[in-house]
């Protein structure tokens, strides 16, 4: 694993994401196809840049877009 492949792995994910909902790793796992480790990389990456948010739903964490990572 390097850092252009957890980029590229981000994009999937960013992109799987961005259709306003929120997913949980299970689901976000399941649609992307990527193994655990490259997941939880690619969801670093986005968490780093800002790009989600996490929240709890019913003892769910839950993962989204964050759509003002400015403010």
């Amino acid at each position: 694993m390097n850092k252009d492949t957890i980029g590229t792995n981000a994009g999937i994910i960013w992109r799987i994401m961005d259709n306003h909902m929120s997913w949980n790793y299970a689901e976000l796992k399941e649609k992307s196809g990527l193994s655990d480790m490259d997941l939880c990389a690619a969801i670093g990456w986005l968490a780093r840049e800002n790009k989600i948010e996490f929240g709890n739903e019913s003892k769910d964490l839950r993962i989204y877009l964050n759509f003002n990572p400015y403010f």
